[in-house]
């Protein structure tokens, strides 16, 4: 693997440590503004939404300039938003700072999902998308507990002037030793814009939203959960969290290394053993020993799913893959909001902690009967093109597709 991708991976963690370490920093946060939780809440919230709305806006204004130096923009934008976050006298100064770091989120993964694929063989793009992604899942495992850590003994804002150092840090790395790519040569909005019309890429990023959202639903309630049924002191939970992030790590390198070989099997069985999983979550949540270890398999078979996913949105946007790329991130965030909202529902209706488990069953059961569906219309789409002249079912196909069964048509 390129010594580039180390770059992209740093950045991926400082990136992946200020999205999820304001959450055991809240309190700390709220106080000091003299806010609620819940009100302090939104600079989650905020995050989360300006990384689905900043996806595209950024990736559609990055057409302009070279890859390379897009990702370097981002970085900037990213260290400049958590230096505003760091020294907000007010709340609202400090939520403009999330909002503003957001912007770099999903735009940096999906260009820099395109140029970590770039980079190496095409039997390899999967793993080197994965490699990249481990530094957003190292970030949950030594960034967050330890930026956590920080912020409680030195105080919230140092932990995000560190972050943003980080960033920097991403940012030289990227300037030295990703290597400089011309901006690809006729790249237009409408371009990029027309990958939405492939149902294949719709698919993909339906896949995305629910089958990550399956996990969000059971992770963002796994505090309560584990205190109030498995029986867990307040302090554990920290460790319980690592133990997710590890299995987010180990995920992540399974998932990139056989969508590789075998990407629509990869998904089948990631997204069937997570619902499956997440529904026995609801019975192993009361006992602290088989609760740990389900932990560890929902990180991993939920972080599975992530680089087969972004590769298949690669494959079939291959004509226009950046933008289709980064609003696939965007979808993750969406998957997110969505599940813990679900999952919310069902405990405000009295069902308790562990209804969440079913609503993210449900979730992942849902995005394997889209995978299904999907794997069913490529295999349709790849005989009738051949057998019937190309009568419209072509449509589907991404333009690598279409130009090989071009002599078909004829």
């Amino acid at each position: 693997m390129p010594l580039a991708l180390l770059a992209l991976a740093i950045g991926a963690f400082g990136i992946g440590t200020t999205e999820f370490v304001i959450t055991g920093l809240l309190p700390e946060v709220a106080a000091d503004y003299g806010v609620s939780i819940p009100t302090a809440g939104f600079l989650v919230t905020g995050y989360a939404l300006g990384v689905v709305l900043g996806a595209p806006l950024m990736t559609i204004l990055g057409t302009r300039v070279s890859r390379k130096r897009m990702l370097m923009l981002l970085m900037g934008l990213f260290i400049v938003g958590n230096v505003i976050s760091a020294v907000a006298s007010v709340f609202g100064v400090m939520l403009a700072g999330r909002v503003v770091a957001s912007l770099a989120h999903g735009a940096f993964f999906g260009i820099g999902s395109v140029v970590a694929a770039d980079l190496v063989a095409p039997q390899k793009k999967a793993g080197a998308i994965a490699m990249m992604f481990t530094g957003l899942t190292v970030a949950n495992v030594v960034g967050v507990p330890m930026g956590t850590l920080v912020g409680q003994t030195l105080g919230w804002r140092v932990t995000f002037l560190i972050v943003a150092a980080l960033g920097v840090v991403g940012l030289l790395g990227v300037a030295r030793l990703v290597p400089e790519q011309p901006r690809p040569e006729g790249v237009r909005v409408r371009l990029e814009l027309a990958a939405f019309r492939n149902v294949q890429v719709l698919l993909a990023m339906a896949m995305t939203v629910l089958g990550f959202g399956g996990v969000f639903a059971a992770i963002t309630y796994i505090t309560p959960m584990m205190t109030d049924v498995a029986g867990f002191a307040d302090t554990s939970v920290t460790w319980l969290l690592v133990l997710f992030g590890l299995g987010m790590v180990g995920g992540n390198l399974v998932g990139g290394r056989y969508a590789d070989r075998k990407l629509m099997p990869m998904l089948y069985v990631s997204l069937g053993a997570l619902a499956v999983v997440l529904a026995l979550f609801t019975l192993t949540a009361h006992h602290k020993i088989a609760a740990a270890a389900t932990i560890v398999l929902i990180g991993a078979l939920g972080f599975a799913t992530v680089p087969p996913l972004q590769k298949r949105v690669l494959d079939q946007a291959a004509g226009a893959p950046t933008l289709a790329s980064a609003v696939n991130i965007g979808a993750f965030n969406l998957g997110n909001a969505l599940a813990a909202w679900l999952g919310g529902l069902v405990i405000a209706g009295g069902f308790g902690y562990t209804a969440p488990n079913w609503v993210g069953a449900a979730l992942a059961a849902s995005a394997l009967a889209l995978a299904l569906l999907s794997g069913a219309l490529e295999r349709r789409v790849r005989g009738s093109g051949v057998l019937d002249g190309g009568s419209g079912a072509l449509a589907s196909l991404s333009v690598p597709e279409r130009i090989a069964s071009a002599p078909a048509r004829r």
